[in-house]
């Protein structure tokens, strides 16, 4: 970790907002607004045919466009190798696509706050690895230098340490407090249980979906009322591209309307035809009932998982725009025995956290303007975080009941704490086998194509005429920063291989280097 001269800010990159924040003068972290004067950017791009780059347009602007030329809900796409856009006969990965909306929320900031150098960008707890490494590679391309990467919860309650004046107070003497963080934002999800005091933040347990969130709960109404126009007047607007759109942007607005009034009009249009749906806010939540119910089954799992009942949470922190729902509330409130608080602003506290930690990174390297320097970096020297892995560690191995079958044999369970080491001994397969192939699963599921390779290595050079059954030792370490060490050892004649997984899957330094530079000749608005 490195820090270059310029401002370091903290980055949320949301699946349909996105914000970013820095610790000002008097040391409170702010959200910096961009050129609408608005503190959260739509994460939505369209691909102008001038090669304009419009992040965050307007429904006006956006709807003169084809929809072809509208991206929505990237981050969804992140570490996916197989999803791209075609623009000005050029491949756009997720990262690039991610990129643009950074590149525009940095340039707005800079209008205010001067050159940012620096970035601490969050992610959802149960992004994968592959997912947290385009991540970091969409920070560089778009310019920043990402020094960390961190997850939202673990942003969220930084944020929630510090509104309540507790963060970094060697002074304070005070109990561990335990937090249950529920972050349900536009497009994932997750809930985490932290213990923490104002120096010592613990991860007890984390689960999550990082294909659930607002935009789903949106779908249900697209498909409720386009349903209904295709019994009225035969024709399924969700098959024209166009239509599909602006049935979606009416049904978010009815949604987030709901979350204040009880019934709303929806008024939608197609090839001329109009129609007007009145929905209530029981019938929103009777349509929606399973995908809060799977929440409220993740929420349940996880205090299970940390050994945490209700009445030991001292308070339930929400994160994510989809919290607004009042139906997320009732839930929560009947789940953990105790109404969530609203103290965070849901959709601005996740990049302030970010932001806060990198404040913490700047004081144990005796960074920061003086200003900022007397007032907190002398307190965030003191503060430490432990976390948990999000994903298990296994290993392909043959099965003890059918050896010719491969099966996920997990070394390090999720919910461990890191940093995390182990070892155990399997054996060899075959007579005279000549090497050992190690595979590095990231997943809980037993069957391996199931789960995510992250990581493989060799053996060679067995000794000659090894037996079948011969022992060979695997140790597996998972640091705090993420990264995960592997060793292989033959304990017959001692040979051994390792390999070190550092983020090194997805776009290479070179593509990295490349998409950057095509970035900088896109101007973005």
């Amino acid at each position: 970790m490195k820090f270059l001269d310029g401002l370091t800010v903290g980055i949320d990159l949301g699946t349909t907002y996105s914000a970013i924040a820095h610790i000002d003068q008097t040391g409170l972290p702010v959200s910096i607004p961009n050129a609408d004067g608005r503190n959260i950017t739509p994460s939505v791009v369209l691909l102008g045919d001038d090669g304009t780059v419009v992040v965050g347009p307007s429904f006006e602007r956006s709807s003169l466009e084809s929809a072809d030329h509208i991206i929505e809900a990237v981050k969804r796409q992140m570490g996916n190798k197989d999803y791209f856009v075609v623009y000005q006969n050029k491949k756009l990965t997720p990262e690039f696509i991610s990129a643009l909306i950074l590149k525009k929320m940095k340039q707005d900031a800079e209008k205010i706050v001067g050159p940012v150098a620096n970035a601490v960008i969050t992610v959802p707890y149960y992004f994968n690895d592959i997912r947290r490494k385009a991540t970091q590679d969409a920070g560089r391309i778009a310019g920043l230098n990402v020094v960390d990467i961190i997850n939202e919860p673990t942003a969220a309650t930084l944020a929630y340490a510090w509104m309540k004046g507790e963060l970094g107070r060697t002074d304070l003497i005070q109990d561990a407090r335990t937090l249950l963080v529920y972050d349900l934002g536009g497009g994932t999800f997750d809930v985490t249980i932290v213990r923490y005091t104002p120096t010592q933040f613990r991860v007890l347990a984390t689960d999550g979906d990082v294909m659930l969130g607002g935009i789903d709960w949106t779908r249900r109404l697209v498909d409720h009322v386009s349903e209904q126009f295709m019994r009225k007047f035969g024709v399924d607007p969700r098959e024209d591209a166009d239509a599909l759109r602006n049935f979606t942007r009416e049904c978010e607005d009815a949604k987030r309307n709901l979350s204040s009034k009880t019934q709303v009009p929806i008024t939608v249009y197609h090839q001329g035809k109009t129609l007007t749906v009145s929905l209530t806010r029981t019938d929103f939540e009777r349509m929606t009932s399973d995908l809060l119910q799977r929440t409220r089954d993740t929420t349940e799992l996880v205090m299970q998982q940390a050994g945490v009942n209700p009445g030991s949470l001292a308070e339930v922190v929400l994160v994510g725009g989809s919290t607004y729902m009042p139906a997320v509330e009732k839930m929560l409130t009947d789940v953990c025995l105790r109404t969530p608080s609203r103290e965070l602003r849901p959709e601005e506290a996740v990049a302030q956290g970010a932001a806060i930690h990198a404040a913490i990174l700047e004081a144990r390297e005796n960074r920061g303007s003086s200003k900022v320097a007397a007032a907190i970096l002398g307190r965030l020297r003191s503060v430490q975080a432990t976390d948990v892995n999000s994903h298990s560690l296994g290993i392909k191995v043959s099965s003890p009941e059918d050896r010719t079958r491969k099966i996920n044999h997990i070394m390090i369970p999720k919910n461990s704490q890191i940093p995390f080491s182990i070892s155990q001994r399997f054996v060899t397969n075959s007579a005279n086998q000549q090497s050992i192939h190690v595979y590095i699963l990231e997943g809980d599921a037993q069957d391996p194509n199931a789960c995510t390779q992250i990581g493989d290595f060799r053996i060679t050079q067995l000794p000659p005429n090894l037996p079948a059954g011969s022992p060979v030792e695997i140790t597996y370490a998972y640091d705090a920063n993420g990264r995960i060490q592997a060793t292989a050892k033959e304990l017959v004649g001692n040979r051994a291989a390792s390999a070190e997984i550092v983020r090194d899957m997805g776009l290479s330094n070179q593509n990295v280097d490349a998409f950057g530079e095509l970035a900088k000749g896109y101007k973005v608005e």
